[in-house]
């Protein structure tokens, strides 16, 4: 390909909005444009770099046994009204209607469409297990969009969808794809984290998500010092610092607590207050929160009502992402504070369990070791003290609901829990039976018995992977390519694209590209500084400086300097495709 072919629109310019590398860099190496807010196009030299992604999933994907497919980008609604979606996804699904007033979905997740497909295919256990995925569009309508591809509306992904008779054939599927994630990861370059996860709005018994550590992460990844324990923040366990108690052994350790009593806290409402005023520790507090539930999922859940009392030790927080998955909630959020007077009949910061009979309540594991605690006493001003768990309230549930952070010890190994902010690239999900249960997806066992199949779900970003391996790889000057995804593998540059130096850049150019390496040579008539700028900016891995000088020796020489290193070294120019070929194979090699 030569440069003056090429549409690479370089810009010396850094726009406005774009805040991280990646967004700076894609914008002024000529990969994309924004045509509006979160909606991105990909020009030629962006897209090349999106196919190499894009292929390097789709031959990992293929080594496992998956089969590729491309369901419709529009869906209809019935099928995300069967799974019970349609209202749970929110304002970040896109609605619309044809003529006929039908509803439809511009897809931003696709199991409902790929359960429905299968559906009306499966009929028998021998058809089982079956791996299907995609790799399509997809639109989400974000409130806030940003960081140019990293988080936009519209975007690629490879979705993978199976289905299995059993959890250990489901689990042999699940570690595969683990496995072949990893793959992807490394052929592109990029150093991830894999951490449990929660499994969130996707359901199912278990998940691990591929995280990339980065500034701006929508993440907080906890990591053990000592060993390999990580997890998204949402689902991350930490050693206990107390002992669990069932109630009736509360009350046997509370037998010396004395009877809880009232006393006066005037204008004293939060934890850090209270401390100071009772010259206490917050590890002896019970906090008490007034909760409520968003579209609760099943009627099994333990707390069937929308409000509810959650109880934790004064020192903690409250992870949200926990409370709901144990009340079966698709999300929870703090009630307002009329509600809170109403169910409590106490102003905020005065709620405590005890004598709190109108709501149910849920108690974190650390409140059942408190046997001589304080808490709100459901009345302005006052608070009660001696109070003991399992003598003087017990709860609906009790569960682990704390937000672990740094400086907690590690489950696994008693190690020094730390943060770190990360990005995900890739997510896979046991979803059990919440889809083909739902959507009434059967086959017949060898008995001839009907069965409901087990189903896994596995999704990568391809946008932000390929943002994600330009955060990583990158310097003041540009791109740094790793070679597996770079958009051409050489860039030749004539100092003067003209006589000898025409004819030996052409040649080379010919002769690498017959071995397989991808070339842009840059016949355009600017100064030897600007072309070295634009080669640094593009950031493709090796570049090959072709003049006159070089040229002339006895034996021709060309210029050959991998992205990644600041000096130039001389190469014989009958040698420099052989080279070249070498410097490939080693990179391509060190990537699998």
């Amino acid at each position: 390909m030569n440069y003056s072919s090429a549409f690479i629109p370089t810009l010396r310019e850094v726009p406005a909005d774009a805040v991280i590398a990646s967004h700076r860099l894609m914008f002024r190496a000529g990969m994309i444009r924004k045509l509006a807010n979160g909606l991105f196009a990909y020009l030629p030299m962006g897209l090349r770099a999106f196919r190499k992604v894009e292929q390097i999933v789709r031959e990992e994907m293929d080594a496992i046994g998956a089969l590729e497919m491309k369901p419709p980008v529009v869906q209809p609604g019935e099928v995300w009204k069967e799974s019970g979606r349609w209202e749970a996804m929110g304002e970040a699904m896109l609605r619309v209607k044809n003529r006929l007033d039908n509803d439809f979905v511009i897809t931003p997740t696709a199991e409902e469409a790929f359960t429905a497909i299968v559906r009306d295919e499966l009929s028998s256990y021998r058809q089982l297990p079956l791996s299907l995925y995609q790799i399509n569009t997809k639109y989400r309508d974000e409130i806030r969009p940003r960081y140019g591809v990293m988080r936009g509306r519209e975007f690629v992904m490879k979705d993978a969808y199976s289905w299995h008779r059993d959890d250990e054939s489901l689990d042999k599927t699940y570690q595969a794809m683990g496995r072949a994630y990893r793959k992807i990861f490394k052929r592109c370059g990029l150093t991830v984290i894999p951490v449990k996860a929660d499994s969130g709005a996707m359901g199912g018994s278990g998940s691990e998500e591929f995280m990339v550590e980065s500034e701006i992460g929508d993440n907080t990844l906890i990591l053990c010092k000592d060993c390999d324990y990580a997890a998204n923040v949402e689902k991350a366990g930490c050693k206990p610092d107390f002992t669990a108690r069932s109630p009736e052994e509360s009350v046997a350790a509370a037998a010396n607590t004395p009877l809880f009593e009232k006393i006066d806290t005037p204008n004293v409402k939060t934890i850090d207050e209270l401390c100071t005023f009772l010259n206490n520790s917050p590890t002896n507090f019970i906090k008490t929160l007034i909760y409520r539930a968003i579209n609760i999922e099943d009627e099994s859940a333990p707390v069937p009502e929308k409000f509810f009392a959650v109880t934790i030790r004064g020192d903690l927080d409250v992870n949200e992402t926990k409370l709901a998955a144990l009340v079966k909630a698709a999300e929870v959020e703090l009630a307002a504070d009329s509600d809170v007077v109403r169910l409590t009949n106490a102003l905020v910061g005065f709620a405590g369990p005890v004598g709190l009979k109108t709501l149910p309540i849920i108690v974190d594991h650390t409140v059942t070791a408190i046997t001589d605690g304080i808490t709100g006493a459901l009345a302005k001003d006052l608070h009660y003290r001696h109070v003991a768990y399992g003598r003087d309230f017990t709860g609906s549930v009790i569960g682990d609901i704390r937000t672990v952070k740094a400086g907690d010890l590690c489950p696994l190994c008693g190690g020094e829990l730390y943060e770190k902010k990360g990005n995900e690239l890739g997510h896979i999900f046991k979803l059990g039976y919440k889809y083909t249960r739902s959507m009434n997806v059967s086959y017949l066992d060898e008995n001839g018995k009907s069965q409901i199949p087990t189903m896994g779900s596995y999704g990568i970003g391809v946008d932000r992977t390929l943002a994600s391996v330009i955060e990583e790889h990158h310097d003041e000057a540009g791109i740094i390519w790793p070679v597996s995804v770079a958009p051409w593998h050489v860039i030749i540059v004539p100092i003067k694209y003209e006589g000898e130096v025409k004819v030996a850049a052409d040649e080379l150019a010919a002769v690498l590209e017959k071995s397989g390496i991808e070339v842009l040579l840059d016949d355009r008539n600017e100064r030897p500084g600007v072309k070295f700028n634009d080669a640094d900016l593009t950031g493709i891995p090796w570049r090959v400086v072709v003049g006159e000088k070089g040229l002339a020796l006895p034996r021709p020489q060309v210029e050959i300097k991998h992205r990644r290193e600041k000096e130039n070294r001389t190469v014989e120019l009958d040698r420099a495709a052989d080279e070249l070929l070498l410097l490939y194979n080693t990179e391509v090699n060190m990537l699998l």
